[in-house]
C-alpha cells in the first residue's frame, strides 16, 4: 500500500538530499508523491538542487547560473552522488509516484527555467504525473501561459484568503502553507474550492499526529518512516 505523503527532497535524513538514491529510498518506502527542487544550468539545463549555489551540498562552489551541466556533474554530494538533471528524475520516478517539481525561480533569475522544464516533463510523456510549484507566482503565471493543462500549485509562508481568487483564475490545483498556519477553516476552506492543500515541513511526532486528523491534508516530510508510521 502507498503512504499518503510527500517526501521532500527525497529522505534527507538518510541519504543527500535531491539525489537519486534519496528519490529511490522515497520509493523503496512506497511514498505516494515526493517534492525535488529545480535550477537551471548555465547552458540551460533544468537540474535538481535545492540552493542557488552547490557550496552546502557538494564539493564545490559557486551559483549554479554560472555553472555548465558538465560542470556540475563534476561535483560529488554527499561524497558519492552526482546533481541529477530533471530528466534523470523522472526517468527514474516515471510511474512510480506524484513528483511535485518546486520551480526555484526568483524573479528573472532564471529566463526560460518555467519553458525548459514543462519540455522536459514532455518528452518524458509524465504531464499528468507532475505538477509544477513555486514561491515565485509569477513564474507559476508564466507556467500557465505556456501550457493550461499541466497542473501547477502555489508555496506561501502563511496562509491568505487572497489565494483563492488568483487560484481559480490559474487553475490551480495545489497549494503548499507552512505547517504552523494550518488551521481548520483553512484547511476546509481548501476543501470547498477542490484544492489539495499541502502541509510543510512536518518532522515532529506531535505535529503529524494533530495534522492526520485531516485525511484532505497531504503533509510532507523529511522523517519519511515516522510519517509512515503514524499515517499507517
Amino acid at each position: 500500500m502507498k503512504v499518503r505523503g510527500i517526501a521532500h527532497r527525497g529522505y534527507p535524513v538518510r541519504y543527500p538530499e535531491n539525489t537519486l538514491v534519496s528519490f529511490q529510498a522515497a520509493c523503496d518506502l512506497s511514498y505516494s508523491h515526493l517534492e525535488l527542487d529545480v535550477q537551471l544550468s548555465k547552458d540551460g539545463v533544468p537540474v535538481v538542487i535545492h540552493d542557488t549555489s552547490v557550496d552546502r551540498m557538494t564539493d564545490g562552489s559557486g551559483r549554479v547560473q554560472d555553472l555548465t551541466l558538465a560542470e556540475l556533474k563534476q561535483l560529488t554530494v554527499g561524497g558519492s552522488e552526482r546533481i541529477p538533471t530533471l530528466e534523470e528524475a523522472l526517468e527514474l520516478l516515471n510511474g512510480r509516484l506524484i513528483v511535485d517539481i518546486e520551480l526555484k525561480q526568483m524573479g528573472d533569475l532564471y529566463p526560460g527555467l518555467e519553458e525548459a522544464v514543462i519540455q522536459t516533463v514532455k518528452k518524458k510523456g509524465m504531464q499528468e504525473q507532475v505538477f509544477l510549484t513555486s514561491f515565485d507566482h509569477y513564474s507559476l503565471a508564466r507556467v500557465r501561459e505556456l501550457d493550461d493543462r499541466i497542473d501547477i500549485g502555489l508555496i506561501n509562508q502563511g496562509a491568505s484568503p487572497a489565494f483563492f481568487p488568483w487560484a481559480r483564475e490559474m487553475k490551480c490545483g495545489y497549494m503548499s502553507i507552512y505547517y504552523p498556519y494550518m488551521t481548520e477553516e483553512f484547511i476546509r476552506r481548501c476543501e470547498r474550492e477542490h484544492i489539495q492543500l499541502i502541509s510543510w515541513t512536518v518532522d515532529k511526532e506531535s505535529d503529524m499526529k494533530k495534522l492526520a486528523a485531516y485525511p484532505s491534508l497531504l503533509i510532507c516530510t523529511n522523517e519519511l518512516e515516522l510519517w509512515a508510521a503514524v499515517a499507517g
